[in-house]
């Protein structure tokens, strides 16, 4: 089963007009892992999808979903 993810994170993050290192230094990650999971290089873990959508105040469906539904 090969399965896509939406990602809208680099979307809700511009909307809140904020960088890349603003949003990773909110949540305690490195920029490089914001860019890898917008880009869609790396798939985030359930609790990173969590703070990611707490940090933007969005639901987590709104940042990540699958393509098929």
């Amino acid at each position: 089963m090969n399965e896509s993810l939406i990602n809208s994170l680099k979307d809700e993050r511009e909307r809140l007009g904020l960088t890349q290192a603003a949003l990773a230094e909110m949540i305690g990650v490195s920029r490089k892992t914001i860019n890898t999971v917008e880009n869609g290089v790396f798939v985030p873990s359930t609790i990173l999808a969590l703070k990611l959508a707490a940090a933007l105040d969005r639901p987590v469906e709104t940042l990540f979903r699958l393509a098929d539904q």
